[in-house]
């Protein structure tokens, strides 16, 4: 005589499944039947597929040459460089920067001023080499970093917009038929036949951002973009950059708002003095920054 789990005695031998205890001399005929249930099989637990990285980077390093002594002029330059009495000063903007971002996440960059954050960024668009490490990107980029640094002074707007396009690798075609969106976006109405030199700082980025988001990349890296222009020109941008976001483009995005990055980006790094201090979740991260300078960010 056994006894069951339960506590019945039983004279026959018991199979234990996962729904059903069924006696091991069922008859399969009567269990095809329908008579008795058969065993439920165990289904088997399908592992999360994560996303594929699209930004690596590792053990990345940047250092720049600072000139001890100031030159006032190019013929003091040469004198000094031929008596060898130019001394410099190394500087790391960023050491041993190790980073992994995949398709989809939106990534807010923190950190004080000369933390190393639109240094980070220019390495990745491509902008910058690295003095150390490696940077690996898969996606079509477009980095909206320096509005406007591209232009030509002394092209009209309307004749930047094929010059600067040009610079981000648009076809000419390309750039020919959305002209007259680009110029809408930036509203610039007749000011885009007037030369760039002209323009004021707001004005340059306005073109700037409509060029640049004129195609929806895979990859968008935005340097405090957000806060060009006027009132009504940061609320168009970051509408259409949240219409982008919401399309599952990978973003990177620097700002010294926290308030910012927990609204437009799910994960968060804080840089200081060139390297990464803190990374995770935007929430967790945004109140360390905010605990770090030691202000509540009102913006």
């Amino acid at each position: 005589m056994e006894e069951t789990n339960k506590g019945i005695p039983t004279d026959e031998p018991v199979v234990e499944t996962n729904a059903n205890t069924v006696p091991a001399d069922v008859n399969p005929e009567l269990q095809a039947a329908g008579e008795i249930p058969a065993p439920k099989k165990k289904k088997k637990k399908k592992k999360k597929k994560l996303p594929p990285k699209v930004i690596v980077v590792e053990n990345l390093g940047v250092r720049f040459r600072i000139q001890e002594q100031k030159v006032d002029s190019l013929k003091e330059y040469f004198v000094r460089l031929v008596k060898r009495k130019l001394n410099y000063k190394e500087f790391w903007a960023l050491k041993e920067v190790n980073l992994s971002i995949r398709k989809g996440d939106r990534v807010g960059i923190l950190g004080l001023n000369g933390a190393g954050k639109s240094t980070l960024l220019k390495c990745i668009a491509g902008v910058l080499k690295p003095t150390e490490g490696s940077v690996t990107v898969k996606g079509n980029i477009v980095p909206l970093l320096e509005l406007g640094a591209g232009f030509d002074k002394d092209y009209t707007g309307a004749e930047n917009i094929f010059f600067y396009g040009s610079m981000l690798g648009y076809p000419k075609s390309f750039i020919k038929e959305r002209f007259n969106e680009i110029v809408e976006f930036s509203e610039l109405g007749s000011f885009i036949n007037v030369p760039v030199k002209n323009y004021s700082s707001g004005m340059k980025a306005r073109l700037g951002f409509s060029i640049a988001t004129i195609v929806e990349p895979e990859i968008l890296i935005l340097d405090e973009v957000l806060s060009v222009g006027d009132a009504k020109f940061r609320k168009k941008s970051a509408k259409k950059l949240t219409k982008m976001m919401k399309k599952g483009v990978t973003v990177l995005f620097v700002s010294h708002s926290s308030s910012q990055v927990l609204e437009n980006c799910n994960k968060a790094i804080i840089l200081e003095h060139g390297h990464i201090v803190a990374s995770g979740k935007a929430e967790k991260i945004c109140a360390k920054y905010e605990e770090m300078i030691g202000i509540k960010d009102t913006d």
